[in-house]
């Protein structure tokens, strides 16, 4: 399954942003490699930017971290429960408010790096349960139609999004 095989439908405007950053790429391939290659970049980072912001009120290097591990939870359980033919309208969460009360500067870049693989390996487990009728089950989740595998893309885009923010932004 390819993001070109997505159909306009599948996803919101909004969510097409966290589509593009994806890439032509292969979900389940793409959900493993980017966080390989993540992790490594993240590593690369020199130590005293861990705790940079590059404007008042913007998030530090790893409060970036900490809200990816949430997000993709959240993402992973929209997907769960829209694969199951759950109807019910998922609400949008506060990302703020979220990031405000993780205290992710206080724990170490190891602990924010072991949470965020074992969340994508979990989660790189239950899109590879998924048949494919059940990755093309549509839903409602912050008031907009997605599909389960839009939400697998949505997943590695809004990663890349974050890599792309820490090289132009943070480095």
């Amino acid at each position: 399954m390819k993001t070109s095989q997505l159909s306009d439908n599948e996803y919101s405007t909004f969510n097409a942003t966290y589509i593009k950053a994806a890439g032509e790429v292969d979900l389940i391939e793409e959900l493993e490699i980017c966080l390989h290659d993540f992790i490594r970049f993240v590593q690369n980072i020199p130590m005293d930017k861990f705790d940079y912001r590059y404007a008042e009120g913007k998030w530090t290097i790893k409060e970036i971290l900490q809200h990816i591990i949430d997000t993709e939870r959240i993402f992973a359980y929209r997907a769960l429960r829209i694969s199951r033919n759950d109807t019910t309208p998922l609400p949008g969460f506060d990302e703020t408010i979220f990031a405000n009360n993780t205290e992710g500067n206080k724990r170490s870049l190891q602990d924010l790096l072991t949470e965020l693989s074992a969340v994508r390996h979990s989660n790189l487990l239950l899109f590879k349960s998924f048949s494919e009728d059940q990755l093309k089950r549509v839903g409602v989740a912050s008031e907009h139609s997605i599909s389960v595998r839009a939400i697998g893309f949505m997943i590695i885009g809004h990663q890349k999004q974050h890599q792309k923010v820490f090289e132009e932004r943070y480095l």
